[in-house]
């Protein structure tokens, strides 16, 4: 008897231990996912169902999905006209596109907001409509 409950014992106890490592690692696995996503800044545009993201020295197609939605939603708010851009940090995952639809060469799938700026961004080159005169 003393066996038995000693074999029922060690086997709980180690059958125990095997589970919180396993929880502990994908946890860490978790966390480690979270901090290793890139952070981007740039100006956010969202025209015509197209979404950019403009960056110092890059460009990326912004593929569609909940925070997408929800960034362009932002914008929206703070753009002045269909074609402002906005300044924006979001954190996400860039990929090259395998899309044959799209002529982005990199898409970026976006996973946080980090920061919308209150104003638009400065136009670079302004264009103004004039008149034709005969």
């Amino acid at each position: 008897m003393k066996k038995i409950f000693l074999l029922l014992l060690l086997s709980t106890a180690v059958f125990s231990c095997k589970n919180s490592e396993e929880k502990s690692v994908t946890d860490e696995m978790t966390t480690e996912n979270t901090e290793n996503l890139q952070t981007y800044k740039g100006d956010f545009i969202d025209s015509e169902g197209a979404a950019v993201l403009l960056g110092s020295n890059f460009i990326y197609g912004v593929k569609r999905n909940e925070v997408s939605d929800a960034l362009s939603k932002q914008v929206s708010s703070v753009k002045t006209n269909d074609y402002d851009m906005v300044g924006v940090m979001v954190k996400g995952i860039v990929s090259k596109n395998t899309d044959t639809d799209s002529d982005w060469e990199e898409l970026i799938t976006l996973k946080e907001i980090v920061k919308v700026n209150d104003t638009p961004s400065e136009v670079d080159i302004k264009l103004e409509e004039s008149a034709k005169t005969k």
